[in-house]
């Protein structure tokens, strides 16, 4: 055949079309593959430029990071899709990383969730993630990220959950993120945006969940809320917000918590509000601290559906009506600080109604109008209530018996009304009571020995009532107390010796304004930790108990107006924690004593008694300001401004015989002294030390989710320093609902290696110690976090001039240079309190670490002595010599504090 017949053969181009086909399959699946792999190696690599920006792991999340051949998708927090080994889900929640976000986040173009939320992660939110159009969810909550919120993240059309909480977020939202119409979840609360409530959200008609609590954003809210009828929860909060709350949110009938706190809201609430046409499904509801008016309606009381109601704060007013109804879901209703009340009869029925909500837990009515008598059916509450607040209003009657049914209650504050009578013996029964206020009542009779059952009660306050009889000896029995306030009423008889049994008792000791007698018990030496003594306006006798000198935390101490006499006993030198003094109007006699010249004293008040001498021109004795020494009649010196006559010069001459006897008496007197020592020494080196107790064992309990809330999330924003083993944050903690205290967060690191025995040596050394010039420890916490892991903490009392290393070494303090008698006063101030550590705290305690940045200012440049971690107890029996096991250097590394080798 031919070459021209075979290449026209049908046979002949079947074969090579064939040919042709197969090198063109081949072809194509080697370039995908060569694509493919191209593909999965740019994720690698993407991932590792992540990594290179985080400069903190302290969980050590990213250690698996460690080669961009690997295989990735085996890496901690990384999902891959199995088809094509592309990373589609990147979550590195809650692993406290430190760093920027890389912007090679964008390479990963298979991502459709991003999980960053509590870390500290910091810069601008890179805008290359609006790359990620297969992007779904982006969390990025509780971070540090600033600037602006990036335009191009709106170009993920996909995206469903936008959550940017919690960061330092700063100008407009963008009005592009009006156009992700997939978004259900849109959170950009706790940043510091502006421009209003932004008009697009309207446009987000697939929102379930919508939050700018906490913004500042202010101005009305807008009208557009009948277009989110998938809505579920609103947050608003915060926000300066002015205006009324607009109609078509009463009409966005999915909403089930609405958090409208804390703005400038006007208005009236609408009359069916929680009824089956306006709301029916709302189970939140929190209006507090707005400017609302008009009355409660009666369907939201009514409700079967509403679990949290807080509408403190506010100016509504009128009857509180309760319709009855089959069911109830309350567990938190606030109305307090309002003007509820109308005078009638029957005011205080809605307690009846009441009693079906099994799940209450809080009642909150103080500081409203309510008259009238507290039905028995208070006793018919739930026994989940713990809370309950009628304080400020205008109740009268007696307390009913059956409040002792109410076994869950932790705080019952009724105090500023008009109760009458006794106080019912069944008051006994609430074991759980934690604290319990009565101040300002006119109860009456006995206090009944019941409240000595009460062994959990931390603060008792019975202060301004018509108590009379002795003070119930069953009061020892509250072996947890941190308060007993018992001021103003009309008690008698002696002060119980049980009292200063209750070794817990810290903050103070109110009895004044009594009618009690006898001396002060020799007991009250076993108040070591207690910071404030109040005796005045009574009829005490006798000389102040020289075991007084042992509660080396004093800080008040006020015995005015009784009749005590004698001189002031030298023990009370050791005091040196007081800061203020007054024993006016007693029997006092004998010099004054020079020791208080040392004491840093903001009053001392010794006038109208009996002191004789010359007095002092040093310490507190300079400033005439800060003395009262009026009806001292013997006295003279002083500085000019205390206006007494000048001492004599002449002395009378004493003659041989006198000289003789006094100097006879005073060999005997040191003789005896020095057997008594002796003596002492001996008895105190065969007896076994007392076991101490932690004194913040009875402060209130705070947990890891409370002092995660206090310091948002441990936020950087609240960063305050770090040190070998730990780091410390700034806080806000709520002491039992009455006030916002600021604290210092001192969070161990446990990871490194000492850092468990650093939180130990704290706790050691600061259980018993009480002095004004150490950081004053407010509580502490040991438990675990979210994740399971050990967490310690110690909670200290807030310094807000920092540390006398930034005002010595820090730019921002440039300005403000530490005076020469600022710098002296700090020096002394340091010097106070390792005379206290080395010689009035019981043991010898030797800090270790003593350096400018351990040494912390208050508001006032009061230095105070902080950072125990290092710290080292000395035994008695080597406080002469050097412990064998403290034998090397300790302190900080670069730096070792003088006399360490022990």
């Amino acid at each position: 055949m031919s070459a021209k017949c075979f290449l026209s053969s049908p046979s002949y181009l079947y074969v090579v079309i064939t040919h042709f086909l197969v090198f063109l399959t081949l072809t194509h699946t080697v370039t995908a593959h060569n694509a493919s792999s191209a593909a999965i190696m740019s994720d690698g690599l993407a991932l590792i430029a992540i990594k290179s920006m985080i400069k903190k792991d302290p969980q050590g999340v990213m250690t698996s990071w460690n080669d961009s051949n690997a295989n990735f998708c085996q890496w901690k927090g990384i999902t891959c899709s199995p088809r094509h080994e592309r990373v589609t889900l990147l979550d590195l929640s809650s692993g406290g990383l430190t760093g920027r976000l890389s912007p090679f986040i964008g390479n990963l173009s298979f991502l459709r969730v991003i999980r960053l939320f509590n870390n500290s992660f910091s810069g601008e939110i890179p805008g290359e993630i609006g790359r990620l159009f297969r992007l779904q969810e982006l969390r990025l909550t509780n971070n540090s990220f600033s600037g602006g919120i990036p335009v191009a993240i709106t170009n993920c059309s996909n995206l469903q959950v936008l959550a940017l909480g919690y960061n330092n977020l700063v100008g407009k939202l963008p009005d592009k993120v009006g156009s992700l119409s997939m978004l259900n979840i849109l959170i950009v609360h706790h940043n510091i945006l502006q421009g209003g409530i932004p008009m697009f959200i309207a446009n987000l008609t697939m929102l379930q969940r919508l939050s700018f609590g906490n913004c500042q954003l202010g101005g009305p809210i807008p009208d557009v809320f009948h277009r989110l009828t998938n809505l579920s929860r609103l947050a608003m909060h915060g926000n300066n917000l002015v205006g009324n709350i607009p109609p078509s949110l009463y009409n966005c009938s999915s909403l089930e918590q609405v958090f409208l706190d804390n703005n400038r809201l006007i208005g009236r609430l609408p009359a069916n509000l929680c009824s089956s046409t306006i709301l029916p499904h709302l189970g939140t509801l929190s209006l507090s601290v707005n400017r609302l008016t008009g009355r409660l309606p009666p369907s939201v009381l009514s409700s079967p559906q509403l679990h949290v109601l807080d509408v403190a704060q506010n100016n509504l007013s009128g009857k509180l009506v309760i319709t009855p109804r089959n069911s109830c879901s309350l567990v938190i209703l606030s109305l307090s600080s309002n003007r509820f009340g109308s005078g009638e009869d029957d005011e205080m029925k809605f307690i009846d109604h009441l009693s079906i909500c099994r799940d209450l837990g809080e009642l909150h009515l103080d500081y409203n109008q309510l008259k009238g008598f507290l039905p028995e059916s208070l006793g018919n509450l739930s026994t989940t209530l713990y809370r309950m607040i009628l304080a400020s209003n205008l109740l009268s009657g007696d307390l009913p018996s059956s409040v002792g049914n109410l076994s869950g209650l932790t705080l019952l504050d009724l105090s500023c009304n008009q109760f009458t009578g006794t106080l019912p013996f069944t008051i006994g029964n609430l074991k759980n009571m934690q604290r319990l206020n009565l101040t300002n009542n006119s109860f009456s009779g006995s206090i009944p020995s019941s409240l000595g059952n009460l062994s959990s009660m931390i603060e008792l306050y019975l202060t301004s009532n018509e108590f009379n009889d002795t003070i119930p000896l069953s009061l020892g029995n509250c072996k947890k107390l941190l308060t007993l306030n018992l001021d103003q009423n009309s008690l008698t008889g002696n002060i119980p010796r049980q009292l200063f049994d209750i070794s817990s008792l810290s903050i103070s000791l109110n009895l004044g304004n009594n009618q009690l007698s006898g001396q002060i018990p020799i007991e009250v030496g076993n108040l070591k930790n207690l910071n404030e003594i109040i005796l005045t306006n009574n009829r005490l006798s006798g000389e102040i108990p020289s075991s007084l000198g042992s509660c080396g935390s004093l800080q008040n101490l006020n015995i005015s107006n009784n009749m005590f006499s004698g001189s002031f006993p030298a023990s009370l030198g050791s005091l040196r924690a007081l800061e203020n003094i007054d024993v006016s109007h007693n029997n006092f006699t004998g010099g004054i004593p020079t020791y208080l010249e040392v004491f840093h004293l903001k009053k001392l008040d010794i006038s109208f008694n009996d002191f004789e001498g010359e007095v002092s021109r040093k310490g507190v004795f300079s400033n005439a300001s800060l003395v009262s020494i009026l009806g001292n009649n013997r006295l003279c010196g002083g500085v000019p401004e205390l206006h007494l006559p000048k001492c004599s010069s002449n002395k009378n001459k004493l003659s041989l015989a006198v000289i003789l006897v006094i100097c006879c008496g005073l060999v005997l007197v040191v003789v005896a002294t020095i057997l008594f020592f002796l003596c002492h020494q001996q008895k105190r080196e065969a007896k076994d030390e007392p076991r101490e107790t932690f004194f913040w064992e009875f402060l209130m309990q705070v947990s890891y989710e409370t002092l995660y809330k206090s310091t948002d999330g441990f936020s950087s924003n609240n960063f305050l320093g770090e040190g070998r083993f730990s780091s410390v944050y700034k806080g806000c903690l709520d002491t039992h609902g009455v006030n916002i205290i600021h604290v210092a967060v001192k969070v161990l690191n446990l990871h490194r290696h000492g850092g468990s025995k650093s939180f130990i040596s704290e706790c050691e050394a600061l259980r018993n110690t009480r002095h004004r010039n150490l950081a004053k420890v407010i509580t502490c916490c040991s438990g675990h976090d979210f994740q399971g892991n050990i967490f310690k903490a110690i909670v200290y009392e807030f310094m807000p001039n920092g540390s006398l290393d930034e005002w010595l070494h820090n730019r921002q303090y440039e300005l403000r240079q530490l005076r020469l008698i600022q710098r002296v006063c700090i020096a002394l101030d340091v010097a106070y309190a390792l005379d206290y550590l080395h010689h009035h705290a019981g043991k010898t305690i030797v800090h270790c670490d003593l350096k400018p940045s351990n040494i912390l200012l208050d508001e006032d440049m009061v230095a105070h002595v902080g950072d125990f971690g290092l710290s080292k107890i000395l035994q008695y029996e080597y406080q002469n010599r050097c412990d064998s096991s403290s034998v090397g250097v300790r302190g900080t590394i670069g730096y070792a504090a003088p006399g360490m080798s022990c």
